[in-house]
């Protein structure tokens, strides 16, 4: 009995050693509590890691072909932003372009553009609702003005209606009429002595008070009968009104007539204009041959300087040799001038005039032909002159 209990007993010791065995060999795992927190899962990260890995496998050729890439869609995104402010005409377009300046205003830089557009400036109105700015209501009056373009033109330009650009158009004048008309002046003698050239200095000495002469613009044909003989010009064989322009030796212009109609002689529109009342005892006038005005200069105790006739004579004398060629040497400063003031502002010259400029509005003295005329003048003005001070 005692050897059968013994058997059994180690018997039962041997199974439990066994199970023991195979419970240390593979442990059921254990379930964590329900309120333990769960481990995340790693296993998206690692796949993005992995991804990643892949997607940054990249050779240093690779990355500098992207470089490149990069740098010439910078350099091209720059030269379209250059190309698109060229076509545009705010101020910002003009500010670093003196060409561009000269072209389209006539003005010779940007500060002289800015001090006029600030003479303006206070008058222009902008409203929230306003399609364009101050700067670029003025640069469109200066932009027809320059290069006589029509209104349709600056309506596509500005990309606004017609009568935007009409209205514009005929407000601005005035502002600009009335800012500007004081760069006319008729300087006091004792400047005009300290800047007078030397080519009148030793032709005349310096009693030159002002060189006249007359330059006629195109106009469209009127349909009044009245208004069509009044304006025909026998001498450019058109339609025309004719401005009186007084130039001074330095240059510059002192004095501009309000449009008178072509048919008009050179002395009556002289005589009536006013510019005569502007002399002193003393001065000299020096005008052309049409110019018979020896009677009206010599009212005001001046005299009148001009080109020897010949008609009636079969020679001139040595005098009036000399005097005609010093008179012919001063006269072609006057020309360059007319001719700089037609061609800055082509308005007044490349191109009819509309005959509704010729009107004058009820209230007002002036046409906005006769506005136009200050107007380039003025601005003429604002550039070198084109006489020599030596």
């Amino acid at each position: 009995m005692e050897l059968k209990e013994d058997q059994q007993r180690q018997s039962e010791c041997a199974e439990a050693l066994l199970d023991l065995l195979q419970t240390t060999e593979s442990p059921e795992p254990t379930q964590p509590p329900s309120d333990s927190p769960q481990p995340e899962d790693t296993s998206g990260i690692l796949n993005d890691q992995q991804d990643a890995g892949c997607q940054t496998d990249l050779t240093m050729e690779d990355i500098e072909r992207m470089e490149d890439v990069l740098r010439q869609n910078t350099t091209e995104l720059g030269d379209l932003r250059t190309k698109a402010l060229d076509t545009k005409f705010n101020q910002e377009s003009f500010e670093n372009n003196e060409e561009k300046t000269k072209f389209y205003t006539g003005l010779p830089n940007f500060l002289v553009l800015l001090q006029v557009f600030q003479l303006c400036e206070p008058y222009i109105t902008c409203g929230p609702m306003s399609v364009l700015s101050k700067f670029e209501q003025f640069i469109l009056v200066l932009l027809r003005l320059r290069l006589n373009l029509p209104l349709k033109d600056l309506a596509f330009r500005f990309n606004i209606s017609l009568s935007t650009a009409s209205r514009i158009w005929h407000k601005l004048i005035d502002i600009l009429h009335e800012s500007t008309e004081f760069i006319i002046e008729w300087p006091e003698r004792h400047v005009l002595q300290a800047t007078m050239p030397m080519g009148f200095r030793q032709a005349f000495g310096c009693r030159v008070a002002v060189i006249v002469d007359c330059f006629e613009v195109f106009i469209e044909r009127p349909s009044n009968l009245l208004a069509r003989a009044q304006t025909w010009s026998n001498y450019k064989h058109h339609h025309t009104v004719k401005f009186l322009i007084g130039v001074a030796p330095q240059g510059y212009v002192t004095y501009i007539s309000c449009a008178w109609g072509g048919r008009v002689s050179d002395k009556q529109i002289t005589i009536q204009s006013g510019l005569l009342k502007n002399l002193l005892p003393g001065d000299i006038v020096r005008a052309d041959r049409g110019f018979d005005i020896a009677d009206s200069v010599g009212f005001y105790c001046a005299s009148l300087k001009m080109p020897a006739f010949t008609r009636g004579k079969s020679q001139l004398s040595a005098y009036e040799v000399e005097e005609t060629r010093k008179i012919a040497n001063v006269r072609i400063h006057v020309e360059r001038v007319i001719g700089l003031v037609r061609r800055k502002y082509q308005i007044l010259q490349s191109r009819a005039v509309p005959i509704e400029h010729m009107l004058t509005k009820p209230g007002e003295a002036l046409a906005l032909i006769d506005k136009i005329g200050v107007i380039c003048c003025a601005l003429s003005n604002l550039s070198v002159s084109v006489v020599p001070l030596e």
